[in-house]
Protein backbone atom coordinates (compact mmCIF):
# COMPACT_ATOMS: atom_id res chain seq x y z
CA UNK A 1 0.00 0.00 0.00
CA UNK A 2 2.95 2.35 0.60
CA UNK A 3 3.89 1.99 -3.06
CA UNK A 4 0.38 2.98 -4.17
CA UNK A 5 0.37 5.90 -1.72
CA UNK A 6 3.68 7.18 -3.12
CA UNK A 7 2.01 7.71 -6.50
CA UNK A 8 -0.87 9.76 -5.00
CA UNK A 9 -3.18 8.07 -7.50
CA UNK A 10 -6.24 9.87 -6.10
CA UNK A 11 -5.00 12.94 -7.97
CA UNK A 12 -4.98 10.98 -11.24
CA UNK A 13 -8.59 9.82 -11.29
CA UNK A 14 -10.03 10.81 -14.66
CA UNK A 15 -6.58 11.86 -15.94
CA UNK A 16 -6.87 12.70 -19.65
CA UNK A 17 -3.61 11.01 -20.65
CA UNK A 18 -4.50 7.78 -18.85
CA UNK A 19 -8.03 7.89 -20.31
CA UNK A 20 -6.56 8.12 -23.81
CA UNK A 21 -4.37 5.08 -23.12
CA UNK A 22 -7.36 3.03 -21.88
CA UNK A 23 -9.44 4.04 -24.89
CA UNK A 24 -6.69 3.05 -27.30
CA UNK A 25 -6.19 -0.27 -25.47
CA UNK A 26 -9.86 -1.13 -26.07
CA UNK A 27 -9.55 -0.28 -29.77
CA UNK A 28 -6.28 -2.18 -30.12
CA UNK A 29 -7.58 -5.32 -28.45
CA UNK A 30 -11.08 -5.00 -29.94
CA UNK A 31 -12.82 -5.22 -26.56
CA UNK A 32 -15.83 -3.46 -25.19
CA UNK A 33 -14.20 -2.36 -21.94
CA UNK A 34 -10.72 -1.21 -20.88
CA UNK A 35 -9.53 0.31 -17.65
CA UNK A 36 -6.58 1.15 -15.42
CA UNK A 37 -6.89 -0.01 -11.82
CA UNK A 38 -4.71 0.31 -8.72
CA UNK A 39 -4.81 -1.88 -5.65
CA UNK A 40 -6.50 -0.74 -2.46
CA UNK A 41 -6.86 -2.33 0.95
CA UNK A 42 -10.40 -3.59 0.30
CA UNK A 43 -10.92 -3.05 -3.41
CA UNK A 44 -9.25 -2.30 -6.71
CA UNK A 45 -10.03 1.24 -7.82
CA UNK A 46 -10.40 2.42 -11.42
CA UNK A 47 -8.37 5.53 -12.23
CA UNK A 48 -9.91 5.63 -15.71
CA UNK A 49 -12.12 3.30 -17.70
CA UNK A 50 -13.59 3.00 -21.18
CA UNK A 51 -16.95 1.37 -21.86
CA UNK A 52 -17.90 0.87 -18.20
CA UNK A 53 -19.23 2.83 -15.24
CA UNK A 54 -17.48 0.78 -12.56
CA UNK A 55 -15.52 2.80 -9.98
CA UNK A 56 -14.14 -0.01 -7.85
CA UNK A 57 -14.32 -3.77 -7.42
CA UNK A 58 -13.79 -5.82 -4.24
CA UNK A 59 -10.34 -7.34 -4.26
CA UNK A 60 -11.57 -10.86 -3.67
CA UNK A 61 -13.54 -10.83 -6.95
CA UNK A 62 -11.52 -8.32 -8.99
CA UNK A 63 -9.86 -9.90 -12.05
CA UNK A 64 -7.17 -7.22 -11.85
CA UNK A 65 -6.15 -8.48 -8.39
CA UNK A 66 -5.28 -11.83 -9.96
CA UNK A 67 -3.35 -10.04 -12.70
CA UNK A 68 -1.24 -8.31 -10.05
CA UNK A 69 -0.10 -11.64 -8.64
CA UNK A 70 2.42 -12.02 -11.46
CA UNK A 71 4.60 -9.82 -13.66
CA UNK A 72 3.38 -11.11 -17.03
CA UNK A 73 0.21 -10.65 -19.05
CA UNK A 74 -2.71 -12.63 -17.62
CA UNK A 75 -5.45 -13.83 -19.96
CA UNK A 76 -8.79 -15.48 -19.13
CA UNK A 77 -10.20 -16.85 -22.39
CA UNK A 78 -13.65 -17.79 -21.05
CA UNK A 79 -14.32 -16.90 -17.43
CA UNK A 80 -17.48 -19.01 -17.33
CA UNK A 81 -15.40 -22.11 -18.00
CA UNK A 82 -12.69 -21.42 -15.41
CA UNK A 83 -13.31 -22.66 -11.87
CA UNK A 84 -11.66 -19.56 -10.34
CA UNK A 85 -14.13 -17.21 -12.01
CA UNK A 86 -17.21 -19.26 -12.93
CA UNK A 87 -19.15 -18.10 -9.84
CA UNK A 88 -17.70 -14.58 -9.82
CA UNK A 89 -20.51 -12.01 -9.53
CA UNK A 90 -18.86 -10.00 -12.30
CA UNK A 91 -19.24 -13.03 -14.58
CA UNK A 92 -22.72 -14.01 -13.55
CA UNK A 93 -23.91 -10.39 -13.55
CA UNK A 94 -22.86 -7.07 -15.04
CA UNK A 95 -20.49 -6.52 -16.69
CA UNK A 96 -20.74 -10.26 -17.64
CA UNK A 97 -17.03 -10.78 -18.07
CA UNK A 98 -16.11 -13.67 -20.35
CA UNK A 99 -12.74 -12.54 -21.71
CA UNK A 100 -10.11 -10.72 -19.64
CA UNK A 101 -6.51 -9.69 -20.33
CA UNK A 102 -4.55 -7.75 -17.72
CA UNK A 103 -1.01 -6.33 -17.98
CA UNK A 104 0.33 -5.68 -14.46
CA UNK A 105 1.74 -2.26 -13.58
CA UNK A 106 5.09 -2.83 -11.89
CA UNK A 107 6.89 -0.16 -9.88
CA UNK A 108 10.68 0.36 -10.08
CA UNK A 109 10.79 -1.44 -6.73
CA UNK A 110 9.43 -4.57 -8.48
CA UNK A 111 5.97 -4.42 -6.92
CA UNK A 112 2.86 -5.00 -9.05
CA UNK A 113 0.33 -2.48 -7.72
CA UNK A 114 -2.13 -2.07 -10.60
CA UNK A 115 -3.15 -3.31 -14.01
CA UNK A 116 -4.08 -2.16 -17.50
CA UNK A 117 -6.99 -4.45 -18.41
CA UNK A 118 -9.20 -5.13 -21.42
CA UNK A 119 -12.56 -6.90 -20.92
CA UNK A 120 -15.22 -8.32 -23.20
CA UNK A 121 -18.56 -10.07 -22.67
CA UNK A 122 -17.74 -12.68 -25.27
CA UNK A 123 -15.25 -15.50 -24.81
CA UNK A 124 -12.08 -15.40 -26.91
CA UNK A 125 -10.52 -18.89 -27.09
CA UNK A 126 -7.63 -17.66 -29.20
CA UNK A 127 -6.83 -14.79 -26.81
CA UNK A 128 -4.94 -11.70 -27.93
CA UNK A 129 -2.82 -11.67 -31.04
CA UNK A 130 0.93 -11.19 -30.76
CA UNK A 131 0.52 -7.59 -31.87
CA UNK A 132 -2.17 -6.95 -29.28
CA UNK A 133 -0.11 -8.52 -26.49
CA UNK A 134 2.92 -6.43 -27.45
CA UNK A 135 0.80 -3.31 -27.78
CA UNK A 136 -0.81 -3.83 -24.38
CA UNK A 137 2.65 -4.17 -22.80
CA UNK A 138 3.79 -0.94 -24.46
CA UNK A 139 0.65 0.84 -23.28
CA UNK A 140 1.26 -0.42 -19.73
CA UNK A 141 4.75 1.10 -19.91
CA UNK A 142 3.15 4.38 -20.96
CA UNK A 143 0.87 4.18 -17.94
CA UNK A 144 3.91 3.67 -15.70
CA UNK A 145 5.68 6.63 -17.30
CA UNK A 146 2.69 8.80 -16.46
CA UNK A 147 2.44 7.47 -12.92
CA UNK A 148 6.21 7.71 -12.33
CA UNK A 149 6.29 11.23 -13.70
CA UNK A 150 3.52 12.18 -11.31
CA UNK A 151 5.35 10.57 -8.40
CA UNK A 152 8.58 12.35 -9.28
CA UNK A 153 6.73 15.65 -9.54
CA UNK A 154 5.21 15.04 -6.11
CA UNK A 155 8.63 14.22 -4.66
CA UNK A 156 10.09 17.41 -6.10
CA UNK A 157 7.13 19.36 -4.81
CA UNK A 158 7.53 17.88 -1.32
CA UNK A 159 11.26 18.59 -1.45
CA UNK A 160 10.60 22.18 -2.50
CA UNK A 161 7.98 22.56 0.23
CA UNK A 162 10.47 21.16 2.74
CA UNK A 163 13.16 23.59 1.63
CA UNK A 164 10.65 26.44 1.74
CA UNK A 165 9.64 25.47 5.26
CA UNK A 166 13.28 25.28 6.32
CA UNK A 167 13.89 28.68 4.78
CA UNK A 168 10.83 30.17 6.47
CA UNK A 169 11.97 28.71 9.79
CA UNK A 170 15.40 30.22 9.25
CA UNK A 171 13.96 33.59 8.24
CA UNK A 172 11.62 33.57 11.23
CA UNK A 173 14.57 32.88 13.53
CA UNK A 174 16.68 35.87 12.52
CA UNK A 175 16.47 38.99 14.72
CA UNK A 176 15.49 41.16 11.77
CA UNK A 177 12.33 41.89 9.83
CA UNK A 178 12.35 40.21 6.41
CA UNK A 179 9.87 40.74 3.59
CA UNK A 180 9.27 40.36 -0.10
CA UNK A 181 7.32 42.40 -2.63
CA UNK A 182 6.12 42.09 -6.21
CA UNK A 183 7.83 44.04 -9.01
CA UNK A 184 5.23 46.81 -8.67
CA UNK A 185 5.89 47.13 -4.94
CA UNK A 186 3.01 45.17 -3.41
CA UNK A 187 4.18 43.53 -0.19
CA UNK A 188 3.37 39.81 -0.18
CA UNK A 189 5.33 38.33 2.72
CA UNK A 190 6.58 39.35 6.15
CA UNK A 191 8.40 37.04 8.53
CA UNK A 192 7.39 36.35 12.12
CA UNK A 193 9.72 39.04 13.44
CA UNK A 194 7.54 41.70 11.81
CA UNK A 195 4.41 40.39 13.50
CA UNK A 196 6.20 40.10 16.85
CA UNK A 197 7.68 43.60 16.52
CA UNK A 198 4.46 45.39 15.64
CA UNK A 199 2.19 43.21 17.73
CA UNK A 200 0.30 41.69 14.82
CA UNK A 201 0.31 44.34 12.09
CA UNK A 202 2.05 43.54 8.81
CA UNK A 203 2.36 47.28 7.98
CA UNK A 204 1.35 46.78 4.35
CA UNK A 205 -0.46 50.11 4.59
CA UNK A 206 2.52 51.87 6.20
CA UNK A 207 0.55 52.77 9.33
CA UNK A 208 3.43 51.70 11.62
CA UNK A 209 5.88 54.21 10.11
CA UNK A 210 6.59 57.41 11.97
CA UNK A 211 4.46 60.18 10.40
CA UNK A 212 7.56 62.31 9.77
CA UNK A 213 9.20 59.49 7.80
CA UNK A 214 6.29 58.31 5.66
CA UNK A 215 6.83 60.63 2.71
CA UNK A 216 10.58 60.04 2.36
CA UNK A 217 10.01 56.27 2.65
CA UNK A 218 7.39 56.32 -0.12
CA UNK A 219 9.44 58.62 -2.35
CA UNK A 220 12.57 56.47 -2.09
CA UNK A 221 10.59 53.22 -2.53
CA UNK A 222 8.92 54.55 -5.67
CA UNK A 223 12.29 55.66 -6.99
CA UNK A 224 13.74 52.18 -6.44
CA UNK A 225 10.73 50.55 -8.12
CA UNK A 226 11.15 52.84 -11.10
CA UNK A 227 14.95 52.60 -11.47
CA UNK A 228 15.69 49.16 -10.01
CA UNK A 229 18.26 50.69 -7.66
CA UNK A 230 18.88 49.18 -4.23
CA UNK A 231 16.49 50.60 -1.64
CA UNK A 232 18.24 51.70 1.56
CA UNK A 233 16.94 54.05 4.22
CA UNK A 234 16.89 54.70 7.97
CA UNK A 235 13.41 55.30 9.37
CA UNK A 236 11.34 54.85 12.50
CA UNK A 237 8.87 52.01 13.02
CA UNK A 238 6.30 51.73 15.80
CA UNK A 239 6.89 48.80 18.13
CA UNK A 240 4.03 46.93 19.80
CA UNK A 241 4.54 48.97 22.99
CA UNK A 242 4.07 52.25 21.12
CA UNK A 243 7.76 53.23 21.00
CA UNK A 244 9.15 54.33 17.65
CA UNK A 245 12.43 52.55 16.94
CA UNK A 246 15.04 53.50 14.36
CA UNK A 247 15.41 50.84 11.66
CA UNK A 248 17.90 50.29 8.86
CA UNK A 249 15.87 49.04 5.88
CA UNK A 250 17.38 47.62 2.72
CA UNK A 251 15.90 45.85 -0.31
CA UNK A 252 17.42 44.41 -3.47
CA UNK A 253 15.69 43.27 -6.68
CA UNK A 254 15.76 39.72 -8.02
CA UNK A 255 16.00 39.70 -11.82
CA UNK A 256 15.28 37.06 -14.44
CA UNK A 257 17.83 36.18 -17.17
CA UNK A 258 16.46 39.04 -19.31
CA UNK A 259 17.10 41.54 -16.52
CA UNK A 260 13.45 42.06 -15.58
CA UNK A 261 12.69 42.44 -11.88
CA UNK A 262 10.59 39.50 -10.67
CA UNK A 263 10.58 40.21 -6.94
CA UNK A 264 12.02 42.46 -4.24
CA UNK A 265 13.57 41.05 -1.06
CA UNK A 266 14.18 43.28 1.90
CA UNK A 267 15.17 43.42 5.55
CA UNK A 268 14.79 45.93 8.36
CA UNK A 269 17.16 45.83 11.34
CA UNK A 270 16.55 47.58 14.65
CA UNK A 271 19.43 50.05 15.03
CA UNK A 272 17.78 52.21 17.68
CA UNK A 273 20.37 51.53 20.40
CA UNK A 274 23.24 52.03 17.96
CA UNK A 275 21.57 55.18 16.65
CA UNK A 276 21.18 56.58 20.17
CA UNK A 277 24.79 55.73 21.03
CA UNK A 278 25.95 57.33 17.78
CA UNK A 279 24.06 60.52 18.58
CA UNK A 280 25.75 60.57 21.99
CA UNK A 281 29.18 60.11 20.43
CA UNK A 282 28.47 62.83 17.88
CA UNK A 283 27.49 65.22 20.66
CA UNK A 284 30.67 64.41 22.58
CA UNK A 285 32.79 64.73 19.44
CA UNK A 286 31.30 68.15 18.66
CA UNK A 287 32.03 69.33 22.18
CA UNK A 288 35.61 68.07 22.00
CA UNK A 289 35.99 69.63 18.56
CA UNK A 290 34.81 72.96 19.88
CA UNK A 291 37.33 72.80 22.71
CA UNK A 292 40.17 71.81 20.36
CA UNK A 293 39.34 74.75 18.14
CA UNK A 294 39.50 77.01 21.19
CA UNK A 295 42.91 75.54 22.02
CA UNK A 296 44.15 76.48 18.54
CA UNK A 297 42.91 80.01 19.11
CA UNK A 298 44.55 80.21 22.54
CA UNK A 299 47.88 78.93 21.19
CA UNK A 300 47.77 81.37 18.28
CA UNK A 301 47.02 84.17 20.74
CA UNK A 302 49.93 83.20 22.98
CA UNK A 303 52.29 83.11 20.00
CA UNK A 304 51.13 86.56 18.90
CA UNK A 305 51.46 87.95 22.44
CA UNK A 306 54.97 86.54 22.79
CA UNK A 307 55.99 88.04 19.45
CA UNK A 308 54.92 91.50 20.61
CA UNK A 309 57.11 91.14 23.68
CA UNK A 310 60.02 89.66 21.73
CA UNK A 311 60.36 91.52 18.41
CA UNK A 312 63.31 89.37 17.39
CA UNK A 313 60.90 86.38 17.24
CA UNK A 314 58.39 88.14 15.00
CA UNK A 315 59.25 86.25 11.80
CA UNK A 316 59.26 82.87 13.55
CA UNK A 317 56.01 83.72 15.34
CA UNK A 318 54.34 84.63 12.06
CA UNK A 319 55.39 81.32 10.52
CA UNK A 320 54.27 79.36 13.57
CA UNK A 321 50.98 81.22 13.66
CA UNK A 322 50.38 80.42 10.00
CA UNK A 323 51.00 76.72 10.65
CA UNK A 324 48.59 76.77 13.59
CA UNK A 325 45.95 78.46 11.46
CA UNK A 326 46.46 75.85 8.72
CA UNK A 327 45.99 73.09 11.26
CA UNK A 328 42.88 74.87 12.48
CA UNK A 329 41.46 74.94 8.95
CA UNK A 330 42.23 71.24 8.53
CA UNK A 331 40.51 70.52 11.83
CA UNK A 332 37.48 72.57 10.77
CA UNK A 333 37.30 70.50 7.63
CA UNK A 334 37.15 67.10 9.32
CA UNK A 335 35.49 68.03 12.61
CA UNK A 336 32.05 66.54 13.34
CA UNK A 337 29.38 68.67 11.70
CA UNK A 338 25.86 68.08 10.50
CA UNK A 339 24.79 66.79 7.08
CA UNK A 340 26.82 69.53 5.40
CA UNK A 341 30.06 67.74 6.35
CA UNK A 342 32.81 67.97 3.76
CA UNK A 343 35.04 64.92 3.68
CA UNK A 344 36.85 64.78 0.35
CA UNK A 345 40.43 65.52 -0.62
CA UNK A 346 39.59 68.34 -3.03
CA UNK A 347 37.54 69.99 -0.30
CA UNK A 348 40.44 69.97 2.17
CA UNK A 349 42.88 71.34 -0.40
CA UNK A 350 40.38 74.02 -1.30
CA UNK A 351 40.30 75.13 2.34
CA UNK A 352 44.09 75.21 2.57
CA UNK A 353 44.62 77.08 -0.70
CA UNK A 354 41.72 79.50 -0.25
CA UNK A 355 44.08 82.45 0.39
CA UNK A 356 45.61 81.89 -3.04
CA UNK A 357 42.43 81.08 -4.98
CA UNK A 358 41.67 77.66 -6.43
CA UNK A 359 39.08 78.44 -9.08
CA UNK A 360 39.79 77.93 -12.77
CA UNK A 361 42.50 80.36 -13.82
CA UNK A 362 43.47 81.08 -10.19
CA UNK A 363 47.03 80.91 -8.91
CA UNK A 364 46.67 77.43 -7.38
CA UNK A 365 44.88 74.80 -9.46
CA UNK A 366 43.93 71.37 -8.10
CA UNK A 367 43.16 68.73 -10.73
CA UNK A 368 42.55 65.00 -10.96
CA UNK A 369 41.38 62.25 -8.65
CA UNK A 370 39.25 62.90 -5.62
CA UNK A 371 38.43 60.62 -2.72
CA UNK A 372 37.18 60.49 0.83
CA UNK A 373 39.63 61.67 3.47
CA UNK A 374 39.96 60.42 7.03
CA UNK A 375 40.57 62.64 10.04
CA UNK A 376 43.97 60.95 10.57
CA UNK A 377 45.13 62.05 7.12
CA UNK A 378 43.89 65.64 7.38
CA UNK A 379 46.61 66.89 9.75
CA UNK A 380 49.71 65.63 7.87
CA UNK A 381 48.24 66.73 4.54
CA UNK A 382 47.50 70.17 5.95
CA UNK A 383 51.07 70.49 7.25
CA UNK A 384 52.61 69.36 3.95
CA UNK A 385 50.63 71.61 1.62
CA UNK A 386 50.69 74.57 3.98
CA UNK A 387 54.49 74.28 4.01
CA UNK A 388 54.66 74.01 0.21
CA UNK A 389 52.29 76.95 -0.26
CA UNK A 390 54.03 79.27 2.24
CA UNK A 391 57.43 78.32 0.83
CA UNK A 392 56.15 79.12 -2.66
CA UNK A 393 54.75 82.44 -1.44
CA UNK A 394 58.18 83.39 -0.09
CA UNK A 395 60.59 81.90 -2.59
CA UNK A 396 58.67 80.32 -5.44
CA UNK A 397 55.89 80.85 -7.98
CA UNK A 398 53.43 82.46 -5.58
CA UNK A 399 55.99 85.15 -4.75
CA UNK A 400 55.38 86.70 -8.19
CA UNK A 401 52.14 88.06 -9.58
CA UNK A 402 52.28 85.84 -12.66
CA UNK A 403 53.39 82.72 -10.81
CA UNK A 404 51.18 79.66 -10.86
CA UNK A 405 51.01 76.32 -9.02
CA UNK A 406 49.36 73.15 -10.28
CA UNK A 407 48.60 70.19 -8.01
CA UNK A 408 47.79 67.06 -10.02
CA UNK A 409 46.22 64.08 -8.24
CA UNK A 410 46.23 60.64 -9.87
CA UNK A 411 45.49 57.11 -8.68
CA UNK A 412 48.10 54.45 -9.41
CA UNK A 413 46.49 51.19 -8.38
CA UNK A 414 46.15 51.33 -4.62
CA UNK A 415 48.34 54.43 -4.29
CA UNK A 416 47.76 58.14 -4.75
CA UNK A 417 50.31 60.36 -6.48
CA UNK A 418 50.27 64.11 -5.84
CA UNK A 419 52.45 66.23 -8.13
CA UNK A 420 53.10 69.84 -7.08
CA UNK A 421 54.64 71.92 -9.87
CA UNK A 422 55.44 75.63 -9.85
CA UNK A 423 55.70 77.84 -12.92
CA UNK A 424 56.84 81.43 -13.32
CA UNK A 425 58.42 81.80 -9.90
CA UNK A 426 61.75 83.07 -8.62
CA UNK A 427 65.08 81.48 -9.26
CA UNK A 428 65.22 77.81 -8.32
CA UNK A 429 68.24 78.62 -6.20
CA UNK A 430 66.10 80.86 -3.99
CA UNK A 431 63.42 78.19 -3.90
CA UNK A 432 66.01 75.83 -2.49
CA UNK A 433 65.05 77.08 0.97
CA UNK A 434 62.85 73.96 1.09
CA UNK A 435 65.83 71.75 0.56
CA UNK A 436 66.97 71.73 4.17
CA UNK A 437 65.69 72.92 7.49
CA UNK A 438 62.56 72.64 9.60
CA UNK A 439 60.13 72.81 6.67
CA UNK A 440 61.82 69.95 4.87
CA UNK A 441 61.87 67.82 8.01
CA UNK A 442 58.20 68.62 8.65
CA UNK A 443 57.21 67.52 5.14
CA UNK A 444 59.29 64.35 5.42
CA UNK A 445 57.87 63.49 8.84
CA UNK A 446 54.30 63.99 7.62
CA UNK A 447 54.65 62.01 4.39
CA UNK A 448 56.90 59.13 5.43
CA UNK A 449 56.17 58.98 9.13
CA UNK A 450 52.41 59.57 9.29
CA UNK A 451 51.14 58.66 5.82
CA UNK A 452 53.59 55.83 5.08
CA UNK A 453 54.50 57.30 1.70
CA UNK A 454 57.49 58.68 -0.15
CA UNK A 455 58.39 61.97 -1.79
CA UNK A 456 61.00 63.64 -3.93
CA UNK A 457 61.68 67.20 -4.98
CA UNK A 458 63.63 68.72 -7.81
CA UNK A 459 64.26 72.24 -8.97
CA UNK A 460 63.50 72.62 -12.64
CA UNK A 461 63.95 75.71 -14.77
CA UNK A 462 60.34 76.88 -14.19
CA UNK A 463 60.37 76.16 -10.48
CA UNK A 464 59.99 73.56 -7.80
CA UNK A 465 58.44 70.15 -8.52
CA UNK A 466 57.46 67.88 -5.64
CA UNK A 467 56.07 64.38 -6.23
CA UNK A 468 54.39 62.64 -3.32
CA UNK A 469 53.14 59.04 -3.36
CA UNK A 470 51.12 57.59 -0.48
CA UNK A 471 48.90 54.51 0.01
CA UNK A 472 45.31 55.25 -0.89
CA UNK A 473 44.23 53.67 2.39
CA UNK A 474 46.30 56.24 4.31
CA UNK A 475 44.09 58.96 2.82
CA UNK A 476 40.71 57.27 3.06
CA UNK A 477 41.31 55.31 6.25
CA UNK A 478 39.83 52.21 4.61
Amino acid sequence: MEIVASYATDELEGDAELAAIARFAAHLCETRVAGITVAGRQSDRFLVHHGSTLRKVSRNVAFSSFAMEGHELMQVFDAAEEPRFANNPNVLGPPHIRFFAGQPLISPEGVAFGALSVIDDKPRPEGLTDLQREGLAVLAESVMLRLSGHRKQLALQREAEGREQELRTLIDSIPAIAWSATPDGEFEYFNKRMIDFTGGADNKDGAAFHPDDVQKIRDLWQKSLKTGQVYEIEHRLCRHDGEYRWMMARAVPLRDPEGNIVRWFGTAVDIHDIYAASEGRDLLAKELSHRIKNIFAVIAGLVSLTARKRPELKEFAEELGAVIRALGRAHDFVRPVDSAARDNLHGLLGELFAPYGVDEGARVQVEGADMAISSRAATPLALVFHELATNSAKYGALAKADGRVKLELSELGNRLRMRWSERGGKSPARNAQLKEGFGSRLVDMSITGQLGGSWERRFEEDGLVVEITVPRSAITGA
